[in-house]
This record gives structure tokens, C-alpha cells and sequence, in this order.
């Protein structure tokens, strides 16, 4: 059983998911996570990120896709709701 406070957080991503990207697919939410954390790594220790784009050039490779398509999905959003 989960505890309360991961069931909080995993309802403050669902939502900050949506209203990123217009809805909460299992797979937007995925995605939305992983690019919070790389970016909250990459601002806060900007050598550990470093050193993992080198060490995992795939991975580079794969969040670089991820926030583009999370930017995407974003500008897209925000053009649906003007």
C-alpha cells in the first residue's frame, strides 16, 4: 500500500501533467516526471548532469527527445485554450 504522501505527489504530477500538456495519459505523466527531474538535476548539479549526458550518450539523446515533445504538447495546449 502506498503512503500518503507518495499518493500526494503522484496526484500533483497527474495534474501538472495536465495542465502542461492538456491531459494525463499514463504516458505523458512518464515523460512529464522524467523531464522534472533531469531538469531539477541539470539546474541544481550541473556537473552531475554533465557527466551522465556523457556517460549515457542514449539517455542525452532521449530526454533531449522528451522535452521536445513535452514542449510540443505544451504550446499546443496553450494554443487550444485562447
Amino acid at each position: 500500500m502506498k503512503n500518503t504522501l507518495t499518493e500526494q505527489i503522484e496526484g500533483l504530477l497527474e495534474k501538472y501533467t495536465e495542465l502542461l500538456v492538456g491531459e494525463a495519459t499514463d504516458e505523458h505523466i512518464e515523460k512529464v516526471k522524467s523531464w522534472v527531474i533531469y531538469n531539477h538535476i541539470a539546474k541544481s548539479m550541473p556537473p552531475l548532469a554533465k557527466h551522465w549526458n556523457s556517460s549515457y550518450p542514449d539517455g542525452k539523446e532521449n530526454i533531449l527527445q522528451v522535452i521536445k515533445e513535452i514542449k510540443e504538447l505544451n504550446e499546443q495546449n496553450r494554443l487550444k485554450k485562447k
